[in-house]
């Protein structure tokens, strides 16, 4: 990580993606909460209900069934993860290492998003199930979204530095 150039913002210029993602999160889950009971389904498309469920867990409901600890450990983790984002972020330049920022923007609103239901739910709530046929992906929400699509732009950003490096190596007059 390289410090941030005189005259060029720092990566905390991407957090208003973070604050995006959180209130779009939270809107979601409340119009869910409003107006459908628990596991009450509505069909979109042959591949695509909206359902309300709740997730005590993590990732693909891992740990769903821990007795509890894990509402507090999930909490305090993404809590963490966010501080570190934002000490991350300070460090980034916001215009040439735009995609590293954006990523960890989204990581940081979607660990916020399913921060906020665990302390005020107790439990994440869930509502995008997607299927086909008889298989069936676990039900996920915008926060989930965010995470995921961060995780992939930050995993495309270390492969195409990698290139540039590797290019920058090969030739070095370019």
């Amino acid at each position: 990580m390289s410090a941030t150039v005189v005259g060029e913002p720092n990566g905390w210029r991407w957090l208003y993606l973070t604050a995006v993602v959180l209130l779009l999160d939270q809107l979601t889950k409340q119009a869910i909460l409003d107006h459908l009971m628990p596991y009450e389904s509505l069909y979109v498309l042959p591949v695509l209900d909206i359902t309300h469920v709740y997730n005590t867990g993590m990732a693909f409901s891992f740990f769903a069934d821990a007795g509890g600890w894990q509402r507090w450990v999930f909490l305090v983790l993404a809590l963490c993860i966010s501080v570190a984002i934002g000490v991350w972020l300070r460090r980034l330049k916001a215009r040439s290492q735009w995609m590293q920022a954006s990523a960890l923007a989204l990581v940081a609103g979607g660990a916020l998003g399913n921060a906020c239901d665990r302390l005020r739910l107790g439990h994440v709530v869930d509502f995008i199930h997607v299927h086909w046929g008889a298989a069936s992906f676990p039900s996920f929400n915008v926060a989930d979204s965010a995470i995921t699509v961060g995780a992939a732009l930050l995993l495309l950003d270390a492969l195409l530095e990698s290139r540039r490096k590797k290019e920058a190596h090969a030739d070095p007059a370019g």
